[in-house]
């Protein structure tokens, strides 16, 4: 049964955090590309001064105008701050089934492939009707998406060649295409090419309205399906066995993400869209584990990088708004993957230093045991003996001495001998026994001679739960007792 918790594979991470930068990194540079382009629609909202004063000029904005930009007070300043965030908040949604189920990539073969499809549209009804360029948009994303799922299905051709393949073939068509309609008399292709780069400060109360009707249909699509989509994700052959379709689930999910692209053209253009799509998921992924949180934290990131790209874009002229809302959901990846307590980067390097310290005072411990079993209990061990026990150097050795002091587990004798109180000799014999079992059963069952056992028992021994240690006792027959020393007297064959 699978449950709504996504288990952790470790061992892929390093793989996570470069793929989730990569994506970030080609986004913030399409987005420096597109800051090229200036946002005529920001300049032709500021004349009438449904903007703050602030970018009608050079000046940098002012409290008052931070007040009047957040607050909403402008009428442009509102309708692309709603229709932004909605479109964030959506994005996040679907792109969380789609990062988990490895479709990244397709919906930046979704997005390239809707440019053949709006100029096909365009020369069909010879206008720059925004229903008309959408519809046509979706057509040709969805047939894109489907040749993606096609190629890999049934021509038995990688994901990674299918996605490359339809990217530059859609994409060149497009090209092609806007080129012809640049050179008919009827038109030309001015005011097309707002859906490369995105043109959200053109965006209208129906075209805001249109992305809510969208996100609101996108979330509860999301709601209705999550347990297929969940299914999918994680053991699509399991649900195959339940009758569940993969390619119908497969189907479903692509078309919520072709329904969340087409709406996002405008506000952040085809080049950028794929990026609300993937790095509001990738960073959700960060902080938990369990899906309907990943999910909800995903829509909140994709909201929160919207609102505060669009925000900054009022104040600021001449500043692409979706460009700007790429490099905020960026920061917010990069600081999920340094910062997140489950699985960033800082966290992970303190777990592995905790763990690193508490695997070498074990050693110890276990040296200073070994030690008494050797000369008796109470026996104590010098400095020198115990830094020949390890490759430790002195500051660590007496960190870790120090250390016992203050647990009250190891007692100072004189200036460089110690010894183990009775608190640290109950934790050391219980390590010293781990370790025995630990060799014992290598010895028995995995046949490793017990001049190599030591070195493998000492790498598993720190990780052994009570519930292993107590199966380690009953196939060993172990009493309470510590085994001994394999070193010096073989364990046999029953």
């Amino acid at each position: 049964m699978i449950g709504p918790v996504i288990r952790p594979i470790r061992n892929t991470r390093p793989g996570t955090l470069l793929a989730g930068a990569v994506i970030t990194s080609l986004s913030i540079a399409a987005s420096i590309s597109a800051a090229s382009e200036p946002d005529h629609g920001h300049q032709s909202r500021s004349a009438t001064n449904d903007r703050p004063a602030s970018v009608s000029n050079s000046r940098w904005p002012t409290w008052p105008d931070y007040l009047r930009a957040l607050t909403l007070q402008d009428y442009n300043t509102r309708i692309v701050v709603i229709g932004t965030t909605l479109l964030g908040a959506a994005a996040g949604v679907i792109g969380t089934f789609a990062y988990l189920r490895k479709r990244a990539m397709v919906g930046d073969a979704l997005s390239h492939s809707t440019l053949p499809g709006i100029a096909v549209a365009f020369l069909i009804t010879e206008s720059k009707s925004l229903g008309a360029l959408l519809l046509g948009a979706a057509v040709s994303g969805a047939l894109g998406v489907f040749c993606v799922i096609g190629l890999g299905r049934f021509r038995r051709i990688k994901v990674d060649a299918a996605i490359g393949i339809v990217l530059s073939v859609f994409f060149g068509m497009g090209m092609v295409l806007m080129t012809i309609i640049q050179k008919m008399q009827t038109g030309n292709q001015a005011g097309l090419d707002r859906f490369i780069y995105g043109k959200s400060a053109g965006m209208i109360l129906s075209d805001a309205l249109l992305i809510g009707a969208a996100a609101v249909g996108v979330a509860l699509g999301s709601v209705l399906f999550f347990k297929e989509f969940r299914l999918v994700c994680f053991d699509a052959d399991f649900g195959a066995s339940l009758g569940r379709s993969p390619l119908v689930i497969d189907a479903l999910m692509m078309t919520l993400v072709v329904v969340t692209t087409v709406v996002g053209l405008q506000a952040v253009g085809l080049i950028l869209v794929v990026a609300l799509l993937i790095i509001p998921a990738a960073s959700a992924r960060f902080w938990t584990d369990n899906l309907r949180r990943m999910t909800v934290l995903a829509a909140l990131f994709g909201a929160v990088s919207c609102w505060i790209g669009a925000t900054f874009s009022a104040l600021v002229s001449n500043v692409p708004t979706g460009a700007v809302i790429v490099v905020c959901a960026g920061f917010v990846f990069f600081l999920s993957m340094l910062f997140a307590p489950l699985r960033g980067l800082a966290a992970e390097l303190f777990r592995q230093a905790t763990l690193r310290r508490r695997i070498a005072y074990q050693n110890l411990m276990r040296a200073m045991a070994e030690r008494e079993e050797q000369d008796g209990t109470g026996a104590a061990s010098t400095f020198n003996e115990l830094l020949l026990k390890r490759s430790w150097t002195a500051s660590t050795l007496k960190s870790l001495l120090r250390r016992g002091q203050r647990l009250q587990e190891v007692a100072k004798l004189s200036f460089d001998r110690y010894a183990l109180t009775r608190p640290g000799r109950l934790k050391a014999d219980r390590v010293l026994r781990n370790h025995r079992l630990w060799e014992a059963y290598l010895i028995r069952h995995a046949d490793i001679a017990p001049s190599h056992v030591d070195r493998d028992a000492d790498m598993i021994e720190h990780i052994l739960s009570p519930e292993l240690v107590r199966e380690l006792e009953s196939t060993l027959s172990a009493g309470g007792e510590i085994p001994p020393s394999p070193h010096g007297e073989v364990v046999r064959q029953p």
